[in-house]
């Protein structure tokens, strides 16, 4: 059976005898022999192999061997005298399962731009950097898993279909089984939704929030982990099209556990991720970003620092810096204030608290003061928001009154308001944005390079 190359570098020995699977990286050829590396996506390294010539079938072997092709390698461990690494194979036998012509594989060993990469998506994870980029992925899925699993939390599958706007936004993908072309109409020249599939108007999720809330009414505390959808038509480096939430949601909580249980989270994670991925992280740190470390440790080891939106607009109001966008209470913070707050002033991640109720969403609790409601947003340097919360609003009448003042139907959230008037209670939750904490931990500058597959305006290859 075939060993994984990873686990052969960390503990393979001298004289074991192992059988390796994988993807030609790059071909040395000696005189009466040559050097091979192989890669099998399980770690940074590849394994180099060497192929002497009473290896059989060798000179038809290597003329088949190049970048790119997928062998099948037997042979004994060896110390390897090569500079960087303690072992190598001796190849007993290869097999080459798919050759890769030389002339045409555009993976050559020589440095890519991720523009070009993205236009070869069903290759681009066999480089480098999205190797370790999908690597660090799989961690912090594992480690978000396994934070709430410790913690008792029910893994929740929401809906990807939904009649309903979490966010209030309107920036959502209708999804429709009528035929485009000929669209059923009402007598005031609207579309027919009553011939569709679902009979109503149905969009791709924006959130799972809601349908989590219902869950935590029955569980306690449950979480999300899915992907999210949002129709918004731009081509910055820090939007996507499809991207993936995590969503917690708890009852019996307000919003300092709602924080408290944020902030460990995200420790979690970054510890999570220098555990198991270290060369991964090295790797980003030297090629990337210089900071990717020095970010990791001051996520885990420093506690966060914690504001009102009030003081942190006193604060953006003295600093001794010109923002592009007006600092004023009632307006919303821009990534150039959140940045300052988290990079320059606290130089830690940052909890700004208790914003103004008329630029978040109906779901926040009111505060006394019916100013704010009771959010909070965990800003961190370099990227500004990643997690967004609240304590939920429990209280039956001023959820009917939040809902209108924003333009929307209560009947059309008529379940939402049964858990208000069917033992109600206090609770709470967050979002995080998948790829947003994938591209602040390794560093990456877009983060469309962050995602297997990456959906934007105009984007839908693979």
């Amino acid at each position: 059976m075939a060993r994984r190359i990873v686990e052969l570098l960390r503990t393979g020995q001298p004289d074991e005898s192992v059988t390796i699977q994988g993807w030609v990286r790059t071909k040395r050829e000696q005189k009466g022999f040559s050097f091979i590396e192989v890669n099998d996506g399980s770690s940074m390294a590849g394994l180099q192999v060497v192929i002497n010539q009473d290896v059989p079938r060798y000179e038809e072997t290597i003329k088949r061997l190049s970048t790119g092709a997928s062998v099948e390698v037997s042979g004994v461990l060896v110390p390897s005298l090569g500079k960087g690494q303690r072992i190598e194979v001796k190849a007993d036998s290869v097999s080459v399962f798919g050759e890769a012509d030389p002339e045409t594989y555009p993976l050559q060993k020589k440095r890519h731009s991720f523009e070009f990469l993205r236009d070869i998506g069903h290759l681009r994870s066999r480089t480098n950097t999205l190797g370790a980029v999908f690597r660090v992925r799989n961690a912090c899925a594992t480690a978000i898993h396994q934070f709430f699993q410790e913690r008792g939390f029910l893994w929740v599958h929401t809906p990807i279909l939904t009649a309903s706007d979490c966010e209030g936004a309107g920036e959502m993908f209708a999804v429709t089984s009528l035929d485009l072309k000929q669209v059923p109409m009402t007598e005031q020249k609207g579309v027919d939704y009553s011939k569709d599939f679902f009979g109503k108007p149905t969009y791709l999720t924006v959130s799972g929030q809601l349908e989590a809330e219902i869950m935590a009414m029955a569980f306690s505390n449950v979480y999300t982990f899915g992907p999210t959808f949002r129709a918004e038509n731009s081509n910055t480096s820090r939007h996507l099209a499809e991207f993936w939430m995590v969503e917690p949601e708890m009852a019996f909580c307000d919003l300092e556990g709602d924080m408290d249980l944020a902030e460990a989270f995200l420790k979690h994670i970054f510890q999570h991720v220098m555990d198991t991925c270290p060369e991964d992280m090295e790797f980003f740190n030297a090629r990337i970003d210089n900071s990717v470390l020095a970010t990791a440790e001051n996520i885990i080891h420093n506690e966060f620092e914690r504001l009102t939106y009030t003081d942190a607009i006193a604060l953006l109001q003295k600093a001794d810096k010109t923002f592009e966008y007006p600092v004023e209470w009632g307006l919303d913070l821009q990534s150039e204030h959140e940045r300052y707050l988290a990079e320059d002033l606290f130089k830690k991640p940052t909890i700004v608290t208790d914003y103004p109720t008329q630029i978040k969403a109906f779901y926040m609790r009111l505060s006394d003061d019916e100013k704010t409601v009771r959010a909070m947003d965990i800003l961190a340097p370099k990227i500004g928001e990643i997690i967004g919360g609240s304590q939920r609003e429990e209280r039956l009448d001023i959820l009917e009154r939040r809902i209108q003042q924003q333009g929307l139907d209560p009947a059309d959230y008529w379940w939402y308001l049964d858990l208000r008037r069917y033992g109600t209670v206090p609770h709470a939750g967050f979002g995080l944005g998948f790829e947003r904490l994938v591209q602040f931990m390794t560093g990456m500058g877009n983060i469309r390079d962050v995602i297997p597959f990456p959906r934007a305006p105009l984007s839908v290859e693979f």
